[in-house]
């Protein structure tokens, strides 16, 4: 008795199945290393961050002090550019700038996971350290060495944060539209108690309407 004869739609259907099978596993196979590197890039990330957040004093200026020598100077992930548009951004939404920062960089290198441990990673050791400071606060509260500490401490913070202000701003005020905003906002932050929202807000009209107009000069 001779086998069923198979149609020949019916292979032609069979062999195009087993070739979307077949490539759906190859692409499969190739999206896990990738996976597996954004992982280890989060991991990374993670790590990185708990030290930056070990060795920081003052506020979030120094962490990104820190970011700026670790992560554009040492490391290269990021140029200054780049990193003042972070913190651009970071400034502009809700919440604390620093955790802003930190996971929009975390989500630009490793996406969600990485925008997760980035932000756990800056606030893992103050909570830390907090708790322990906790348990023997009313030992060292009114020791003199622990005051003289922290006063050195505060006085080691300012450089570390004009140093960043000095490099970053170099590479922000590279003409005089950018110049003339920054003095004026500081102006405005120094002798006005104008909220950050509406001076980044009224920053940003500022810079549209300046290179607008010098767009259609040039036209």
């Amino acid at each position: 008795m001779q086998p069923p004869v198979i149609p020949y739609c019916q292979k032609q259907e069979e062999w195009m199945l087993e070739k979307a099978i077949h490539r759906t596993a190859q692409k499969k196979t190739e999206a896990a290393p990738e996976q597996t590197s954004r992982v280890k890039m989060a991991l990374l990330i993670f790590a990185y961050f708990i030290k930056i957040g070990s060795f920081t004093f003052g506020s979030g200026w120094s962490i990104l002090a820190q970011m700026e020598q670790e992560f554009v100077d040492k490391r290269r992930w990021l140029t200054k550019q780049e990193l003042l548009e972070l913190v651009a951004v970071g400034k502009s939404l809700p919440g604390i700038m620093i955790a802003n920062i930190t996971m929009l960089f975390g989500y630009q290198m490793a996406g969600v996971l990485g925008g997760v441990l980035a932000v756990l990673g800056i606030a893992l050791p103050a909570v830390v350290v907090l708790s322990l400071v906790k348990l023997a606060y009313d030992a060292i509260k009114s020791n003199y060495w622990v005051w003289a500490a922290l006063q050195g401490v505060q006085c080691a913070v300012v450089p570390i944060i004009g140093g960043a202000a000095i490099s970053l701003g170099k590479e922000a005020l590279k003409d005089k539209a950018s110049v003339f905003i920054c003095l004026a906002a500081l102006a405005v932050c120094r002798f006005t108690s104008i909220s950050n929202i509406v001076l980044i807000l009224a920053g940003v009209v500022a810079a549209l309407v300046w290179m607008g107009g010098g767009e259609h000069g040039h036209a």
